[in-house]
This record gives C-alpha cells, structure tokens and sequence, in this order.
C-alpha cells in the first residue's frame, strides 16, 4: 500500500461539517477552531450532546444543524466562493448501527471530492489526522495510517521531548531573517535597475562622500550576495545544534541583516566572516543556573534514583544536609565543594539562613547547586519552604523525589507498614515541632501505624505524651470513646496502651543498621540503655510484631544490614552488569561506631547480632555508654568550611 501524502492546509474561513455530537465532535469542533475554521455540528434534536460541546454551541463558537444529515447538507452550508460545498466533513458516529449512515456519507464526499475523515473506519477516509505537537509556527504530525493512533500520541511524545524549550520562537526568528533578507535581496536589485527608485540619504551637515560612492556595482556582485546569505542560512539550519539556534535572539536578526546592510555588495561577497559569534551564541546556550532539591534516601548508595546520583556527579556546588551518610557522600566528585550544614541543638535556623545563602551566592555565579536531603526532600526536610525561597529570588527548582525513610526503614526491618487484617492505615508523624515545640500525639488506632521521625532525642516525652490519657476534669467534652471488636479504641488525644509494639530503626539500609523491638511501656529504657545511632526514627503499631517478635524480653537489638545479601548473584544470572549492593569501600564506617558490647551479641536465624534484656541491667553503666555512643561521630562525614569552598573558587 502507498504511503500518504502529508499536507499543511490553510483553513481560515473554511467551513467544516462534524456528523455527530459525542466527545470526538467535540475534538473535532476543537481542531477546527484553532486553526481558524467554522464547525457546523450536525445532530438531531433528541441526540445527547457532549457536555464541552454544548458550552461551545451555546457561546456562539459553533453552529449546530438540528436535524439528521442529509445530501444537501455538503452543498448548503459552505463558503460562497465555492459554491457553498463544505471544504471538509468529520463523521463521529459509532456503532454497528451507524456502520450504513457512515458509508453513505463517505460516498457521497468523495463523488464531490470532498475531503472526509470517518471515525474508527480508515477505508472510508480520505484524509486522517495525525498526532501534532504545536508551538508557534513549528508544527510536527505524526501518522500511523490508521494502524495505531496511540502509538502515533506515544511517538510525537518522544520527538517533541527531545526539541529545546520554546523551540517555536527560534523557527519564527529564522523565518523572519529568512523573510528580511529576501527582502534586502529585491530592494538591492531595484537599487540596480532603477538607482532613481532608492532615495539618497541626504545629510547637510556630511561634507564628503563615502568611501563607496564611485564604486563599480555590478549584478554579479548581487547575485554572489544573496547566494552567501542564503547559503549560510541554510547551512545553519542544517548543521547547527537545535539548542543553539534556539538561543538566537532578536537581537541577533538585526546584528545578522544589519551586517549585510553596512557591507559593499562587492565586500559582502568576498568575506567569509560569519555574522553571527558562535562563541557567544555557545555561551548562551550553557545551562543556565539551576538550583536542585534531591533526597539522597534512607542512607544506601544503592537506593539513590538515577536523577539523583547523575545530579550529584554533574552540579558545580553541593550542600548537604548533616544527617546524609558518607557512603553517599563518597560519591561526590573531589572536584565539587561540599559544605554540610551546621545544625546542632539551638542553632537549626541560623545553619539553615547560611545554607539557603550559600547557594543563591552560588546561584548567582553561575552554579548548579545540588541541595541534598536524605530521604525525600518533602517529607520533613523543609523542601516546600526552600523552593518558595529559591523561587522568590528568581531560581525555580527542581525537586528530585528520594525514598523516604518513613516507610524503607520499617521495611528494612521487617516492619510491614500495612498487614491485612492488623493494619490498614499509615501516618508519618514529626517528633519534633517547629523550634523543638512538643507536637500534639496522635489518637490511639488499633489498626494504624504510626511512623515518628526526628523523635529519639526526645522520646521520652513523646511516649509520655502517647499513653497519657486526657484529663476527665479538663477535657471531658472532647474525650470520645467507642470499642470496635475487641482491641480497636479510639481516644481523643492519646491513650496508646502501653503493650503497643514498637520499633527503633537507625541507620535503615547502611552496614551498621540497628533495630531495637519493644513496647511503649520499655523503648524509653531501651534506647537510653543502647545509646543512639541517628538518624533514626520510632514505628509504632501492631505491624511490628507482625513478621518478627521479642519473645517475651523487654527488647531485643539487632544489629546489622542484611537486605541487599544475595541480589548481586540474582542479578548475574539475569544478565545484568552492574552490582547493586554499595562496594565495602562506599560503605565504610568509622570503627568507633562499633557497639562496645559486640562480643555479648548473639545471631538470629538471619544472622544478625541479638542481644536479649529481661531486665533493665545497670543502669549507671548503661547511662554512661549512652552518653559516650551519643557523642561519637557517625562516619567520615566530609565538611568543608564555608572559607574553604570560597578558597577553592566553588563560592
């Protein structure tokens, strides 16, 4: 079969008749009107209409025919100048029943020889339309010849991914100096032919003439001028990257023709100096400054999405928030300045004015600024307040999504965040509030899980504040309590029970994970006795004995990370090249952060450490080893002063 000839038609002022009011005519109504035709609708009376449609009819925007379609409707509704014939007719009926009506109709359009499109029935078109993509005067369509029109959606998708943004504003500068120079072209040969029909630039004050007055002109010297300038047009069409030909500006149209417009005829043909600066043009079209927002994830190299780990190779400034593990930072190139914000208990805003300054000074040098988060940049990482401020001043960001700790880390340990049948709600809660404010606990829910973030320095109050049941005396409207089964109760302002599972997780997904299980009524004396490890967070809710449980101790410490074991083999046999657990060299860790007790660990069936509480122990040891855990750096965490990175010219 032939392939089909694509065409661009002029139709301002055409008229084109749509057979049918569902929301194809609609479509239909809505192509014919912008490329400036006039739909006329045929329905009958009783024929539902498409609600979009109606609004159209009834603003005036398209006529509708209330009647059945009839033969002499393709010769009474169009232009004068043709006789009345419709230029072009969309029949959008469907179904089995419509199948003769639709025949019919193409029948008689092409015995007129007028161009008809039938819905779903491409033997009875004679012309189809393609998936266009528009900007400005560039226009691209793409067909499939009836074969596939969501392929043909999918396929323009793609191309017009790949142009530059606005790309329609740089055809239609390149057709102005197209159009401009044909037009120096003709007034230059009337200067030849008719030196009288150009008049003289006559100045009183300008004593001599110019330099070119008594110049020899010749048509042969026109005719080399007008080849040059079109063929270095054409040959920048052709050859120049999309990207800078749309960093032309108009500007640059009058620099261009205004060149040709000072040179001689005859010097215009011998140069070979382009008009344009290519280098200034490829400066242009540099990226422009660019401000990113990327979560880094839980800690895990290998659960960095490919957008972020390829923003973290190529940004010029990163600034990283202080709880990102080094692993991560190991991937930063040496050449790139790195600053971590100082935040430390009473200092969070003052570390977080310095940060957002460093990179809109960044910014306003020419930098791409990798702003690092870990986990996910919206959830508790003031990702929402740094685009507003980036964005005020200028730099809209762009904002990488990163998986959230909220929910990898109970995974990691083997915390299911919903479980049919125990838990089919999740909330992601703060445990600090705004400048360390306490936050309102949520209400007891049997069948919910409860994730805390940024709590364990503060546990100990947020449990409290859990299993604190309101005041009778105080609040005694506002207590509302309703059973549900047997284990479901609902309190207005706290009152978890104190059996309620729970689990520390820290360090999710890095070598030295640690995962403490226990109770409301014990966490507050586990974490004091193993010390922290942040960053951390606190899940609470029947899911966490759902696949794992304490067997009867106070808690149970697991330490270690084993979620990634066995993959890289998976992987092999599958074909794949690339590893997907972190190398032991990415993943290094200061030897410090070594738990002290190590050789009192035992291993579960997963071949994880255990140690076992029945009791609370000593508690002066265990308040000293808290202490001493606490204040023991994290990992090699690479900071570089703000003097440093102004030094090595980042800043």
């Amino acid at each position: 079969m032939p392939g089909l000839l694509l065409t661009a038609h002029d139709c301002v002022g055409h008229v084109h008749l749509v057979v049918g009011s569902n929301s194809i005519a609609n479509a239909r109504c809505v192509k014919s009107l912008e490329v400036g035709a006039k739909p006329i609708v045929i329905a009958p009376q009783d024929a539902e209409v498409h609600y979009a449609l109606k609004d159209k009819i009834d603003a005036g925007h398209v006529q509708r025919c209330t009647a059945v379609f009839h033969e002499e409707d393709l010769t009474r509704w169009g232009r004068d100048e043709v006789d009345n014939v419709v230029d072009a007719v969309f029949v959008t009926l469907g179904g089995k029943e419509s199948m003769a009506t639709r025949t019919h109709i193409s029948t008689l359009c092409r015995k007129l020889r007028i161009p008809v499109n039938v819905l779903d029935s491409p033997n009875l078109c004679t012309f189809s339309l393609p998936s266009t993509h528009s900007d400005g005067p560039l226009q691209i369509g793409i067909t499939t010849s009836g074969k596939g029109c969501k392929l043909a959606t999918r396929i323009r998708r793609e191309i017009a991914s790949l142009l530059p943004p606005d790309f329609g504003s740089a055809v239609e500068r390149l057709g102005t100096i197209r159009r401009r120079i044909w037009e120096e072209d003709h007034r230059s040969i009337q200067a030849l032919e008719d030196p009288s029909a150009i008049p003289e630039n006559e100045d009183d004050d300008l004593a001599a003439q110019k330099p070119t007055f008594n110049q020899l002109v010749s048509e042969s010297d026109h005719a080399a001028a007008k080849t040059r300038r079109i063929r270095w047009l054409s040959q920048i069409c052709e050859y120049w990257p999309l990207r800078r030909l749309a960093s032309i500006t108009d500007a640059d149209i009058d620099t261009i023709l205004q060149s040709y417009s000072t040179e001689s005829p005859s010097a215009t043909s011998k140069s070979n100096t382009p008009p344009l600066d290519i280098s200034t043009l490829e400066i242009r079209a540099r990226p422009q400054p660019r401000i990113i927002l990327a979560g880094s994830g839980p800690g895990s190299p290998s659960l960095l999405t490919l957008a972020t780990h390829r923003a973290i190779l190529t940004a010029t400034v990163i600034l990283a928030d202080k709880l990102v593990p080094s692993a991560i930072l190991d991937l930063i190139p040496r050449r790139t300045p790195l600053h971590i914000a100082r935040k430390f208990p009473g200092n969070a805003e003052a570390a977080q004015n310095e940060l957002v300054t460093l990179g809109l000074e960044a910014l306003q040098n020419g930098h791409t600024v990798l702003r690092l988060k870990q986990g996910d940049p919206y959830i508790y990482g003031r990702g929402s307040e740094e685009f507003a401020w980036f964005e005020e001043r200028g730099y809209r960001p762009i904002v990488l999504p990163g998986i959230t700790s909220a929910l990898s880390a109970p995974l990691f340990a083997q915390v299911p965040a919903t479980s049919r049948g125990v838990s089919d709600q999740v909330l992601i809660c703060t445990g600090t509030g705004r400048k360390g404010k306490a936050p309102e606990p949520p209400t007891y829910n049997g069948s919910m899980t409860v994730v805390f973030l940024m709590a364990l320095h503060r546990v100990g109050d947020l449990v409290r504040s859990l299993v604190a049941r309101p005041s009778p005396s105080i609040r005694e409207e506002e207590q509302q309590l309703q059973k549900v089964g047997e284990d479901q109760v609902f309190v207005n302002g706290g009152g978890w029970p104190e059996d309620t599972p729970c689990a520390v997780v820290e360090r999710a997904s890095c070598s030295d994970q640690r995962v403490i299980r226990s109770t409301l009524q014990f966490v507050v004396q586990a974490v004091e006795a193993e010390g922290s490890r942040p960053p951390g967070l606190l899940v609470l809710g029947k899911a966490c004995e759902v696949l794992k449980g304490r067997g009867g101790a106070r808690w149970v410490v697991e330490e270690g990370f084993s979620g990634f074991e066995g993959l890289d083999d998976v992987v092999g046999l599958c074909g794949g090249a690339t590893a997907l657990t972190p190398s032991p060299s990415s993943m290094k860790r200061s030897t410090d952060e070594r738990d002290d007790a190590e050789d009192s660990l035992g291993s579960d069936a997963q071949g994880r450490r255990v140690r076992s509480k029945t009791d609370v122990g000593y508690p002066e040891v265990n308040n000293v080893q808290s202490a001493a855990n606490a204040s023991k750096p994290r990992g090699p965490m690479r900071e570089m002063a703000v003097e440093e990175v102004r030094d090595k010219g980042g800043i």
